[in-house]
């Protein structure tokens, strides 16, 4: 195999695009899958400014090919190309990262998933899915990550993407499905969680989970520089949310450092402001939901090349999330996945009538006043 370090041009989602570093022209770079026992070769080409290596994060081999930067190796310098061979003795699913300057090469995207699979599964699935969790920042109108944030991260990707440039998961009704799922954010654990269908956490980074030890779940935290397999059935139609747990992670290129306006009057505020400024919206004292929905209704444009409070647009309004989301399309055999769920009569949630309402008692109270 033959990676190549690079910048690349990466677009997190529709409107935001950066100059991140990659290999073989993407972030994430491909993902590696071999055979239990297979014996690789793989060489690494550096096109960066500065050295780099490949740390190959929690396969066993000899010390030599690990990657370390000083400690294991010389640093692979700009224009060299650098050989790892090695067998991939244990099943599992792993990273790969540099581990040079971490710091930087990795908060610019340098990253993959190596999947080692056995030689016969102890538990067949019909789809098999890898996402890698990564964070960046990226302020509004930048073109570069910032490799030296520690806290604030604006962008949260599932494969360095954020919804809803997110890929959705589409599976068939019945289906075993089986997650890999590995984070390489810099800070960040993230609590990932998956509507609808309990699941089992069968392997992590370290090996498989004794059968004596799994429990059921619906959020799993996925810790910093650690992979988890989890598998479920798919035995509900429907369009599924799988998402970061963490409400900022579920947001784009939020801004920090602002106070909250919840319950406060801006109205003579907007009033002096627009003498400045006509087009200018204050937001947030009734909440932060409905600004996508606002800046596409009242034609506002964001700023270049950034993406604040954008999301998706759903069947029903503006899915009012971000970052790391995407959606599981549970379909029986030939019905098209990409069109939006349709969901049998009487069977989604609406206004509720005032029968029914009479019938079960229930008395609306009054609206509350504020003074």
């Amino acid at each position: 195999m033959h990676l190549v370090a690079e910048e690349v041009e990466h677009e997190f989602c529709p409107g935001l695009k950066a100059r991140c570093w990659g290999y073989n022209g993407r972030t994430v770079g491909p993902t590696i899958e071999v055979i239990e026992g297979d014996r690789v070769r793989i060489y690494v080409t550096n096109r960066l400014p500065e050295p780099t290596s490949v740390h190959w994060h929690g396969l066993v081999l000899p010390n030599g090919m690990d990657g370390v930067a000083g400690l294991t190796q010389k640093p692979i310098l700009p224009g060299e190309t650098f050989a790892y061979e090695f067998d991939c003795l244990r099943a599992g699913t792993y990273m790969y990262h540099p581990h040079y300057d971490e710091m930087t090469q990795m908060a610019m995207g340098m990253m993959g998933m190596f999947i080692v699979l056995p030689k016969k599964d102890p538990r067949p699935v019909d789809l098999d899915v890898v996402m890698m969790l990564s964070e960046w920042s990226v302020p509004a109108g930048g073109s570069r990550p910032n490799p030296l944030a520690m806290a604030d991260f604006n962008i949260l990707t599932i494969n360095s993407k954020a919804f809803p440039g997110t890929a959705p998961v589409v599976v068939k009704t019945g289906a075993r499905v089986r997650f890999r799922i590995g984070n390489l954010s810099a800070m960040d654990h993230h609590a990932m969680h998956l509507h609808a269908f309990p699941f089992t956490v069968v392997a992590t980074d370290g090996g498989e989970v004794p059968p004596s030890a799994r429990f059921p779940e619906v959020t799993t935290l996925v810790a910093v520089g650690s992979t988890k397999t989890f598998e479920f059935t798919a035995t509900l139609d429907g369009d599924w949310a799988f998402h970061c747990h963490m409400t900022h992670h579920g947001m784009n290129q939020m801004g920090h450092g602002f106070p909250s306006l919840i319950g406060a009057e801006l109205a003579q505020v907007k009033a002096r402001l627009a003498k400045q400024s006509p087009s200018v919206m204050l937001m947030g004292e009734a909440g932060m939901g409905g600004m996508a929905d606002m800046f596409e209704m009242e034609g506002m444009k964001y700023p270049a090349n950034s993406i604040p409070m954008k999301g998706g647009r759903g069947p029903f309004s503006m899915i009012e999330m971000g970052g790391m989301f995407t959606v599981v399309k549970v379909r029986p055999p030939g019905q098209l996945a990409d069109e939006w769920y349709q969901h049998p009569t009487g069977t989604v949630a609406d206004v509720a009538r005032a029968a029914d309402l009479a019938a079960d008692g229930i008395v609306i109270p009054a609206a509350s006043t504020r003074t």
